[in-house]
């Protein structure tokens, strides 16, 4: 019985520690953001922080390193928009509040429903912050970042089935991602939305988004059913299709500043 107690209150102490390092890691990266105007040094924390990928054999590391991309992906992102804030303290809180919203209750789970709510996360601030920072890129790291993206989305999603095909899949979401890149790059539209500095939503972090949202399920559908049952999937596809049309034919009167 004092094993078990003491097991417990290891457990508990272990718990209070992982909130505590997550908290101070969120609000570590927004002080050297404001204060220090050091995005290098923040996105050097955010590597660092996933010291435990490399603590195998080697031979696992390209496992560990595609295991953690999303949350790669978005550690950076939060990064970027940090500095996309202006330095105003308002936008950075909340940003520092979402991301230990990540952290602490969307990151460490593990059902299928929030593996997929990750890579939609991933897809959604990864590109939109993509966007921020690559307006005098070239357009192959454009293209090449975003194909990043969608590997690890898919891979990240597929990884909690027994898919033979992951790796596949995988490639064939990441060439969607780079063609729709490489259509976008040129003529890249955003929405600017009041409070938060220079970020923009783009309409390609939309796009892509409920791409990704429609293909994972539909291949939820196939994965039970061994076909695409059309009402799975109607509608994500009415929503992907009235979101598009919204973005492509109206967006002139919704947008307050569109152009990258």
């Amino acid at each position: 019985m004092d094993l078990l107690k003491s097991h417990r209150r290891r457990s508990r102490l272990s718990d209070v520690i992982y909130i505590i390092l997550n908290i101070a890691l969120a609000v570590s990266l927004m002080v050297i953001i404001r204060y220090g105007q050091s995005p290098w040094l923040a996105i050097a924390i955010v590597l660092l922080s996933k010291w435990r990928t490399l603590a195998v054999k080697p031979r696992f590391w390209f496992a560990n390193i595609i295991a953690n991309m999303v949350d790669v992906i978005v550690g950076i992102s939060y990064v970027v928009l940090l500095s996309a804030t202006g330095n105003s303290l308002a936008p950075q809180a909340a940003l520092a509040g979402l991301y230990i919203i990540w952290l602490l209750f969307i990151k460490p789970r593990s059902k299928k429903q929030f593996v997929a709510l990750q890579a939609g996360i991933a897809i959604f601030v990864g590109v939109t912050s993509l966007s921020i920072v690559s307006y005098s890129w070239d357009s192959f790291m454009f293209v090449a970042i975003l194909w990043v993206i969608g590997y690890a989305a898919a891979r990240h999603v597929l990884g909690g089935y027994d898919e033979p095909m992951t790796t596949i899949y995988s490639l064939i979401t990441g060439l969607v991602f780079a063609e729709v890149g490489w259509a976008s790059y040129h003529w890249l539209f955003a929405y600017s939305i009041a409070g938060i500095g220079s970020i923009k939503v783009p309409q390609i972090a939309i796009l892509l988004t409920l791409l990704g949202f429609v293909a994972e399920r539909s291949y939820v559908s196939y994965h039970k059913h061994g076909v695409i049952k059309r009402y799975d999937i109607i509608l994500p596809v009415l929503l992907t299709v009235s979101v598009i049309l919204v973005l492509f034919i109206f967006y002139d009167r919704i947008a307050l500043n569109t152009t990258l």
